[in-house]
């Protein structure tokens, strides 16, 4: 099987050279897949990984928008609908100068094994635009979002495609797209999620992503017989999921000590926690993408322009974005004593540092796992507005436990090797790919 998925890469890399980061995510899952490739020959037979890494719908478009000044602004838009084999596309939008088709391709590959590992029926997709919402007005963040949404609503429905938020939006880029959509349809209905608990949100969303990694991070420690309790933990970013993960991983005992931005690193002896950790919201809503202020406030250290990753910690978490920890970092997490790695963003690792860190019997949690709390809760989400009502936050958070519980027993149960080191990056591939593919194989080869 080595060979049928050397030529299905080989096949890629010649269509899409360019595309850097899905080939890179392609290449991951793929390669893992080989053991239950050779289990079950009926995959290749019915070409299910070339199936795969093909979108079933890929929609790009401009977006036209006037800014303060009046004049008109042009950007692109995208919505990468990947696999619709066990429900309605699902994945945010992201609006970033770095989208590109290939950053939204990758991320909507790594969302079809994610969310098929929540075991919500959601299939997977990812969309955005280039657009850059920092040093924009509100007004300007409005019309933009109102023109976008002049040709998503076109391609989206509460069953067929339901987007969610991601880098660049949150609950104010959520509410002006879908008052644009209810303005174009006339319908009011669960087509977005991240939506305000006002007119149809879910109790915790914000939070789900944060909270979902450390409750991963606290069965991954189960399994070592160990808990969060006097532990050390570094953050990257600062934005909700580190937020989340910062206020989860706190209140489960442990000590979080740094955070970051495209400026450099914080380091906070003492511990982020209490009205530091309700800081960050603060930093987050100035829209200038800087975390130095926070040294200024509480007295903490500012590394400027370095990651976190050279700090001692028992465990790392990183929260901003893809390829964020390399190799070098690995070799200095793992001679610094830190025992777990686990991804709350996408693909936060390179290749390079997941080879260190399996070498050296590191626990590794790829961001299909670790990080799909968010996508849960967006699917929750989604599960409330169908039956016209709302859950209590506590209600959310237990069912959110549940899922990433779930998850995790499903990474033991394909990715425990031989000598007993849990494989968690094949656990999760292998166990999100089993029911995609059987779904593929019993509807047919139209998907």
């Amino acid at each position: 099987m080595q060979h049928y998925v050397d030529e299905v890469v080989r096949d890629l890399e010649k269509r899409y050279p360019e595309q850097v980061e899905f080939l890179q995510a392609a290449k991951e899952v793929l390669q893992s897949l080989i053991p239950v490739l050779e289990e079950n020959p009926v995959y290749r037979d019915a070409k299910i990984l070339e199936r795969l890494v093909e979108p079933e719908r890929t929609v790009m478009f401009k977006v036209p928008w006037v800014d303060d000044r009046g004049e008109i602004q042009i950007n692109r838009g995208f919505r990468v609908q990947f696999s619709s084999a066990i429900g309605p596309y699902k994945g945010g939008l992201r609006f970033h100068p770095s989208v590109t088709l290939s950053i939204l391709k990758f991320l909507g590959f790594e969302q079809i094994f994610k969310n098929s590992l929540t075991s919500l029926p959601m299939g997977g997709g990812k969309g955005g635009s280039d657009f850059n919402p920092k040093g924009k007005s509100d007004n300007e963040i409005m019309r933009f979002c109102q023109s976008f949404m002049m040709e998503l609503y076109k391609h989206i429905g509460p069953e067929m495609d339901v987007p969610a938020g991601d880098i660049g939006v949150g609950g104010r880029e959520i509410g002006y797209m879908y008052g644009m959509y209810k303005r174009l349809t006339n319908q009011h209905h669960g087509v977005l999620t991240g939506k305000s608990i006002l007119w149809g949100g879910s109790l915790i969303r914000p939070e789900a992503t944060g909270y979902g990694a450390v409750y991963f991070v606290d069965e991954m420690l189960k399994t070592m017989g160990d808990s969060f309790q006097g532990k050390t933990v570094a953050l990257s970013g600062f934005g909700n999921v580190a937020w989340g993960a910062a206020l989860k991983a706190t209140e489960l005992g442990a000590k979080v000590v740094t955070i970051s931005g495209p400026d450099g690193y914080i380091y906070d002896e003492a511990g982020i926690s209490g009205e530091k950790i309700e800081y960050l919201l603060e930093l987050r809503a100035t829209n200038n993408d800087i975390v130095s202020p926070y040294a200024e406030k509480f007295g903490a250290k500012f590394v400027a322009n370095k990651r976190p990753w050279e700090v001692k910690c028992d465990i790392a978490i990183p929260c901003a974005t893809q390829n964020e920890l390399g190799g070098k970092d690995a070799e200095t997490l793992v001679q610094n004593g830190c025992k777990i790695v686990a991804e709350a963003s996408n693909m936060g690792c390179t290749p390079e540092a997941i080879d260190v860190l399996h070498h050296n019997k590191a626990l590794y949690g790829p961001g299909k796992a670790v990080n799909a709390g968010g996508v849960a809760t967006s699917g929750l989400e989604m599960s409330q507005n169908a039956m016209k009502l709302n859950w209590t936050a506590e209600e959310v958070d237990q069912k959110l436990f549940g899922i990433m519980k779930n998850i995790h027993d499903t990474c033991v149960k394909y990715g425990t090797e031989a000598d007993g080191y849990i494989n968690y990056q094949k656990g999760a591939n292998i166990g999100g790919f089993i029911k995609v593919a059987n779904s593929m194989l019993e509807l047919g080869y139209v998907l």
